[in-house]
């Protein structure tokens, strides 16, 4: 199978360190783009807005938070009636873990679709999940923040009972939070997928054609 080049371990250690120093160029350009992202302006929101929680209560805006500070929202491709299930969100969700660390920090992460509250359960069940996902079905929420019937994540701030929204991102801003495809990243054939920049007789598939729901492979 083609592969990389086999070299001494002092050849690997050279080629290892020059690609560290471009690697921690990399790191110090994400800080600064993160450092810009804290400094990006906010939206007021309407505190209107109503969702059907897990446990079928009706609840605000304000509840999302659990009464902490800061709340990222998935917004998962589940429409009313819809009878599929968007592997690329499943997937995402698969990746979500424990938010002890992320709650320290007075922040919350929950999912969010347009299905009913009964759809949702379905699927919560079949892949055993656990993070919180509210439905925002006949609410203008999910219009006034321009999320169509695509995935996205947006970050909202909470300040006593006023509402922001300070950040929003979809496509592969969405899929650099991976665990799994950072982790592909980092080896030698990397997602296998037709777009990424590999050498010649790389193993590589159309983009995503390989990703099943995981009870599915």
């Amino acid at each position: 199978m083609a592969r990389p080049q086999v070299v001494t371990a002092e050849q690997w250690q050279t080629e290892r360190d020059a690609l560290l120093v471009k690697e921690k160029e990399h790191t110090r350009a994400l800080d600064a783009l993160a450092a810009e992202r804290r400094r990006l302006p906010m939206v007021r929101l309407r505190i209107d807005y109503e969702f059907t929680a897990p446990d079928g209560r009706t609840v605000g805006l304000t509840d999302l938070f659990a009464g902490r500070r800061q709340l990222v929202i998935y917004h998962v491709m589940m429409a009313p009636g819809q009878d599929w299930i968007c592997d690329g969100c499943a997937s995402w969700t698969d990746n979500v873990g424990d938010q002890s660390h992320l709650n320290a920090r007075d922040t919350g992460l929950i999912l969010m679709a347009p299905a009913p509250q009964d759809e949702i359960e379905v699927v919560r069940r079949r892949f055993g999940w656990t993070v919180p996902w509210f439905s925002s079905g006949g609410s203008d929420f999910d219009a006034d923040l321009g999320i169509g019937p695509g995935f996205g994540l947006s970050v909202l701030l909470r300040d006593g009972d006023e509402v922001f929204r300070s950040y929003y991102t979809d496509g592969r801003g969405v899929d650099r939070l991976r665990l799994d495809l950072n982790l592909l990243d980092l080896t030698p054939y990397g997602r296998q997928e037709e777009w990424e920049d590999s050498p010649d007789g790389w193993p590589q598939t159309p983009t995503m054609a390989w990703m099943r729901l995981r009870d599915e492979y």
